[in-house]
């Protein structure tokens, strides 16, 4: 809960400070935010139908930005105390990974209840017969576990090595500092890139997820 609400507040005060000055001739803080929207929008547009995509622009934005800023902040900031962890990663905790997986999947049945109604919606995990619908009902939950668990695998292991790796530094002198220290800084700029990968996967699987339950195949 700490490491989340740090993680809100830095997400919160990075896109208020970019947005206190929104003009038509855009300065450099407005042409970041700007493009971190096309950005997102263009990870909706690739699975979304076009006319479609606005309804989820904002839950695609603010999910990106939360899911790399918590992706990145166990890297660069781990506080232990009592030989518990008090701040690190948020999404190397399986609770919350797994919530933002089952977030994304309810928004998704909400959108196709919402567009076809309750009835056409679910008779969809009958198709293309009733017997099917174990396998419909096996795929959601597969999905739910996948989208979830693949995060936190990622970025959970991250962590882990790095612990290792800072273990490491002090347990046979200043040779093993040295090379602990290279090893610190390569596995935190090859974490630093997993991070926006799986934050960029995350927000790509969920758009797939979303445009399945509001498009008839």
């Amino acid at each position: 809960m700490i490491s989340g609400l740090i993680a809100f507040v830095l997400v919160f005060l990075f896109v208020f400070a970019l947005s206190r000055h929104i003009t038509m001739k855009p300065g450099r803080g407005q042409n970041i935010l700007e493009w971190l929207i096309d950005f997102t929008n263009n990870i909706l547009k690739g699975s979304i139908p076009g006319n479609e995509t606005s309804a989820f622009g904002l839950y695609g934005f603010t999910l990106f930005l939360f899911l790399f800023v918590s992706n990145e902040l166990g890297l660069f900031l781990q506080i232990s105390l009592g030989g518990k962890d008090w701040v690190r990663s948020p999404t190397s905790d399986p609770i919350v990974t797994m919530t933002f997986s089952l977030a994304t999947l309810m928004i998704a049945q909400y959108a196709g209840v919402m567009k076809f109604g309750w009835k056409k919606h679910f008779s969809g995990y009958l198709k293309p017969f009733v017997f099917w619908l174990p396998i419909s009902i096996f795929e959601e939950f597969t999905n739910f576990l996948t989208l979830g668990l693949r995060i936190f695998g990622v970025i959970y292991s991250g962590e882990m090595l790095l612990k290792i790796i800072g273990n490491m530094a002090f347990s046979g002198g200043v040779a093993s500092f040295g090379v602990a220290v290279v090893l610190a800084l390569v596995w935190q700029g090859f974490s630093a890139f997993l991070g926006a990968i799986q934050a960029f996967v995350f927000v790509t699987l969920s758009s797939v997820y979303i445009a399945d339950k509001i498009e008839i195949d």
